[in-house]
């Protein structure tokens, strides 16, 4: 079972080195049809990359084919283990599930008790197995414990050098360290520039979907409000125009005074600079209901607030007055704002029949609009509860911590029209 699961995660592994492959030769394609510079770290290494190196095992099997090796059959033998043990290895570096198996160790360690057996034994050009045992442990031993195991390597490799060929040993030795450090450097340094870039486009695919989010949800408070605005004030325009003239007028020039103000919000949301000032909010608030013929009574106390804690409280204002005049057929309405030291809430209050249905729990309250500002009011520390109240109607109440405090307003108070 355990060796199904190594051929299952080798196969994957190069199933997935191949499709990077290709997606990274169609992005330089696509970059050179452009004329643009494409930032890319070109496909993945595998083990392609490490083969050429078996070259420096040509000069122990040109021996042997010479004949200038004694016992050929042994030493032909150890050449043939050698080789496939470091195919076997170097191919099973590139993905960490078969770089740290049992089997992965198990050929590197008779990997290097062959390098030593054939190295003792023949000398000469055979020493230089030693540094391709240092590729294989560096492609594959990459951690904390790779520095020990590359000094161990290459005094091992020192020593049995010394006694096989003299002053040759500090080569030997020199391309046995080189050979393992850099190769655990460049591989690590590449994993790690790979894990970078895709933990980019991760967070740029995130960006983009929050900034998606944050649209939609502008977009809806703004159309939602707006809208519901013009139509009640058209209504109230449709019922005056037989008997009150300039009545109607002034409901048509608020109409066109929503409409261009609209136009102005939309603009700043797609921008993203838009910050609703609450004081603007509540005033608007108090005209949508009383051309709606709602009772409006708006109270606002408290310190002076920041502009983020200004212009989430507009929010749940436009949203919380857009129910209020589209769905409860209240008629009256409460809105209070109260301010304190670390929090300010925001209560409105109808007495109205409709409700919005609560939803599941974890999914926000009620509809879209009321979903995304629980999200907007929790991002910022904050918390939105909305419900019917105890005596009928319906309550819906925001918090959030208060991020400045200065010397506080007067009481502003705007009594029913």
């Amino acid at each position: 079972m355990q060796r199904i699961r190594g051929v299952r995660g080798m196969l994957d592994g190069a199933a997935s080195r191949r499709a990077e492959a290709a997606r990274c030769r169609a992005e330089h394609r696509a970059a050179r049809k452009a004329g643009k510079a494409l930032e890319s770290p070109g496909p993945p290494p595998s083990g392609f990359t490490l083969l050429p190196w078996l070259l420096m095992g040509m000069g122990a099997f040109s021996n042997l084919f010479q004949g200038k090796t004694p016992n050929p059959l042994i030493g032909g033998l150890g050449l043939l283990v050698f080789n496939s043990l470091y195919i076997y290895v170097v191919f099973r570096a590139f993905v960490k599930e078969t770089r740290e198996s049992t089997s992965t160790r198990v050929a590197l360690l008779l990997m290097g008790l062959i390098t030593c057996g054939l190295a003792i034994g023949y000398g000469g050009s055979w020493l230089y197995f030693f540094p391709l045992l240092g590729l294989a442990a560096g492609a594959t031993l990459r951690g904390p414990n790779l520095g020990r195991i590359g000094l161990g390597l290459t005094v091992v490799a020192a020593l049995i050098s010394a006694f096989r060929g003299g002053w040759d040993a500090i080569n030997v030795a020199y391309g046995t360290l080189l050979s393992t450090m850099v190769t655990a450097a460049i591989l690590s340094l590449s994993e790690a520039v790979r894990d970078l870039r895709a933990a980019r486009e991760e967070l740029a695919r995130r960006a983009v979907e929050q900034e998606r989010l944050r649209f939609s949800r502008d977009l809806h408070d703004l159309l939602g409000h707006t809208l519901s605005v013009i139509v009640v004030k058209s209504e109230a325009a449709r019922r005056l125009a037989s008997r009150d003239l300039d009545a109607t007028l002034l409901q048509i020039a608020d109409i066109e005074s929503v409409g261009r103000q609209a136009l102005t919000e939309i603009r700043e949301a797609v921008t993203g600079y838009r910050e609703g000032s609450l004081t603007t909010e509540l005033d608007r608030a108090h005209s949508a209901l009383t051309a709606a013929g709602v009772v409006a009574v708006v109270r606002q106390s408290g310190p002076p607030l920041a502009p983020g804690t200004e212009a989430l409280l507009g929010w749940v204002v436009r949203e919380a007055v857009t129910n209020v005049v589209r769905h409860s057929g209240a008629a009256r309405c409460e809105i209070t704002v109260s301010g304190e030291t670390e929090r300010v809430r925001l209560k409105v209050t109808d007495d109205g029949t409709g409700a919005v249905t609560p939803g599941a729990p974890g999914e926000g309250i009620g509809g879209t609009g009321l979903r995304g500002l629980t999200e907007r009011l929790a991002a910022a520390g904050g918390s939105l509860t909305a419900g019917p109240g105890p005596r009928g109607g319906f309550v819906m109440t925001a918090e959030l911590p208060v991020e400045s405090s200065e010397l506080a307003d007067p009481t502003m108070t705007r009594q029913p029209a």
